[in-house]
């Protein structure tokens, strides 16, 4: 068989390739970081990203499609509008951004010397390895017990949002 550069990969057999083929571009992968720690609206995304309204639309069109975020209507005055919540397909990308993060603080670096992201056990400050266990307690953390400290905007560790049903 002869390779083609036109292969789809997001309906191959390999697992790999269908989930590259959904989340691997870096626009995909700040959405879902931003919606792991509560970001939910147009808006936020937006002005967190600095990304185009047209690429942020077909990023979340995309991942709601695929069921990895779900749109969830609210009331603002009068007007409905949509926000963007994790599905239970989102927040198990969890380990997949950890692992990123961790690759990301082993072998980049930032334009500016900046303190690290940690990830934390809220239970007990603990840093959180890739696997998911506590380094201080042993612990495997739960999903809900785990927050992420960026220092660089924020002094203090957030708490991951929960998905939706």
């Amino acid at each position: 068989m002869q390779a083609s550069s036109s292969l789809d990969h997001g309906v191959r057999p390999c697992p790999i390739g269908r989930a590259g083929s959904l989340l691997g571009d870096r626009w995909t992968l700040l959405i879902l970081r931003d919606a792991t720690v509560g970001v939910t609206r147009f808006d936020a995304f937006r002005d967190g990203l600095g990304i185009a309204d047209n690429i942020l639309s077909a990023r979340l069109r995309r991942l709601v499609d695929a069921g990895v975020l779900a749109r969830v209507p609210y009331q603002d005055g009068n007007r409905t509008r949509h926000e963007y919540r994790l599905t239970q397909a989102g927040a198990d990308l969890l380990p997949v951004l950890r692992a990123l993060a961790d690759w990301g603080g082993r072998h980049t670096s930032p334009a500016e010397a900046a303190p690290p992201m940690q990830i934390v056990h809220a239970g007990c400050g603990g840093a959180i390895g890739v696997a998911g266990a506590c380094a201080a307690c042993g612990v495997t953390v739960a999903r809900s017990d785990e927050a992420w400290l960026r220092p660089w905007r924020s002094p203090d560790p957030i708490p991951l949002a929960p998905a939706v049903a």
